[in-house]
């Protein structure tokens, strides 16, 4: 057997190297990416959650003796305000004034027409003069008949063979008769003059006049319109205008049963206006109503301005913080404690029922059991396990947790 020839057997060691297959580097990638995120999710796992970014508030704490705490939202309302409607109805044909407008009392606003009530006047004194007129013939043939009875009866007295008494008693009658007619003239007139004062009235209730002074809030009806004291339906306006004394301008707020004990009538107030956040206003407490609210459990009480702003209306949204003022406390009796409050947002209840707020320490959460009050105001009253400028939780996360890491919304 003939040994095979390898001298002819080279290597080539020119020659490029084959080429790898893509699919295998891409292969070789994939693992290494996720070999980096599995690093990053174990990392992640050691940190914690992601960073959530929440709502926060900074816990108040209120120094004892300068406020009750008892805060209310409520509406600024005028307790002079009405709603001016015409005596009579008819059609509106004069409207002097519109939104804004400064009136003062008895100054008219409004005029119905009038043509019919003239009418009813100038017939009225027709029939007065008329009445008038009778009564005085009336008067005129009482005097004659009164006269002639006298006569008939002086006459008979001093002959009586030339009267007899008949006569004298027919004249006599006659004479009361005309005075009884001249009693009911007298009547018919004075009825007649109770009639033109009716009508005069009824034209004088056609001028529309302003009740007290006051701001003309708003325009209830047109000229051309028709307009009653009491709404009918269809194109009727019950109202010309709304107005209000804005030197009257008060509070009303609701006031939690729970706290309404620590409000007492003429003690001062804090007022602050939704529109106006950056300006308080001074207030007394000028009544509380002597009823409570049984669905919503609250009493309302009304705080006048005492510092008035032309800039504060009607129906605008306001906040009152009731003040101590000049309350003496029992002698011996201990200081009250300072109090603390949070947004009624930040108490929320754990799975054991207890009360709890998440304080937010180094970009973490941790609960703290507290003992809440009721609700005033939005603002919740923490009895313990706060002491003020503890940042709290107030939204953002639904379900937060022991030692989640969150971000304070700016």
């Amino acid at each position: 057997m003939t040994p095979p020839d390898l001298s002819r057997l080279r290597i080539n060691r020119d020659a490029a190297p084959p080429a790898r297959r893509p699919g295998r580097a891409w292969a070789i990638g994939g693992v290494s990416v996720l070999a980096l995120a599995l690093v990053a999710v174990l990392m992640g796992t050691r940190e914690g959650a992601p960073t959530v970014t929440v709502a926060t508030a900074v816990v108040v704490g209120g120094q004892a003796g300068s406020s009750t705490g008892v805060v209310a939202n409520g509406y600024v309302v005028a307790r002079t305000q009405a709603a001016v409607s015409s005596k009579l109805p008819g059609r509106l044909a004069f409207l002097g004034v519109s939104e804004g407008s400064r009136v003062l009392e008895g100054e008219v606003i409004g005029r119905l027409e009038s043509a019919e009530y003239q009418a009813a006047v100038q017939q009225a004194r027709a029939d007065l003069a008329t009445e008038r007129a009778t009564l005085i013939q009336t008067r005129a043939d009482s005097a004659e008949l009164s006269s002639e009875a006298r006569r008939a009866r002086d006459v008979r007295t001093r002959n009586p063979q030339l009267i007899s008494e008949q006569d004298v008693e027919l004249a006599e009658s006659k004479a009361a008769e005309a005075a009884a007619a001249v009693a009911a003239q007298q009547a018919r007139v004075e009825a007649a003059d109770a009639a033109l004062g009716v009508a005069v009235a009824n034209l004088d209730n056609t001028v529309i006049r302003a009740p007290f002074t006051g701001t003309v809030l708003e325009k209830d009806a047109e000229v051309g319109e028709v307009v009653a004291p009491s709404v009918g339906g269809g194109l009727t306006r019950g109202a010309v205008v709304t107005m209000a004394d804005m030197a009257t301008l008060e509070v009303e707020v609701d006031v939690n049963e729970a706290y309404i004990e620590q409000v007492r009538v003429g003690e001062p107030a804090r007022i602050s206006v939704d529109a106006f956040p950056d300006t308080t206003y001074r207030g007394v407490v000028r009544l509380i109503v002597p009823t409570a609210d049984r669905q919503k459990a609250t009493v309302q009480v009304k705080v006048a301005f005492v510092d008035h702003d032309p800039r504060v209306l009607p129906e605008m949204s306001a906040r009152v913080e009731f003040l101590e003022g000049a309350r003496k406390r029992a002698a011996g009796a201990p200081a009250p404690r300072p109090r603390v409050d949070v947004p009624a947002d930040a108490v929320r209840t754990d799975s054991t029922g207890r009360s709890v707020v998440w304080v937010v320490t180094d970009g973490r959460l941790a609960p703290r059991g507290v003992d809440a009050g009721p609700v005033s105001g939005g603002v919740r009253e923490v009895r313990s396990g706060l002491s003020g400028g503890e940042t709290v939780l107030v939204g953002g996360v639904a379900t937060p947790r022991d030692g989640m890491r969150v971000r304070v919304k700016p």
